[in-house]
């Protein structure tokens, strides 16, 4: 999504990739059909859904940058937990309250701004899921969520016009990265595969509150 938005308008880019994340996410879910935590995709996927009504319906209730500050700030908060807690192993439950919160937040994210990781990956991770379970969860949650996004863009009139051999090629690409990163995540330490989780988080929660801090800033 940021590379993309170099090169075309935001929206543009947006609505560029989500034919070929529901592509992606498709075969995750068939990858990791056997691996998901089925409470948790129980309480996310509902939440989800709800977010993004919330977001198709009211959308000028819910400002996109003070939602991306928001949507930064929980996975800034989840990295800081973890540092402070100073190695601590204690797992943390599955919980219905916390996870409709972020699952809600998670598919408000999704629609109006694209960074649905950080609130969804900062409830998943606490709990400490296999790394397995834990892709599984992501990518059936996150395939329900961007399967519904496609008629709510669609009304509005943002796939209309995009570059359809942009978009093949992309699926392409995006296809075989899924099927290459099935076997690392599979071969790889568990504590390895959650720090890189957690950098990554880390890395794209800072650029979400750079970004817009920068731009409330002028």
């Amino acid at each position: 999504m940021p590379l993309l938005s170099l090169f075309m308008n935001p929206v543009t880019a947006a609505a560029t990739l989500l034919p070929v994340c529901v592509v992606t996410d498709c075969i995750g879910v068939w990858l990791y059909r056997r691996s998901s935590s089925r409470r948790n995709v129980r309480i996310l996927v509902p939440a989800i859904l709800f977010g993004v009504a919330v977001a198709t319906v009211i959308p000028s209730c819910t400002p996109e940058i003070a939602l991306l500050l928001f949507s930064g700030g929980i996975g800034l908060w989840s990295c800081a937990r973890v540092w402070l807690a100073r190695g601590a192993t204690e797992q943390t439950p599955t919980r219905l309250l916390p996870g409709l919160f972020r699952g809600t937040v998670t598919g408000i994210a999704s629609f109006l701004t694209h960074s649905a990781a950080p609130p969804s990956q900062a409830y998943l991770l606490r709990q400490r899921l296999p790394k397995l379970g834990f892709a599984g969860t992501v990518s059936i949650s996150f395939a329900v969520g961007k399967l519904v996004k496609i008629p709510a863009c669609r009304s509005i009139g943002q796939l209309d016009g995009l570059h359809r051999q942009l978009i093949g090629g992309l699926a392409l690409a995006g296809i075989a990265g899924t099927f290459a990163g099935r076997w690392p995540t599979g071969r790889l330490p568990e504590a390895l595969c959650v720090r890189r989780i957690r950098t990554l988080l880390l890395a794209l929660s800072g650029r979400l509150l750079v970004k817009r801090g920068l731009q409330l800033l002028g």
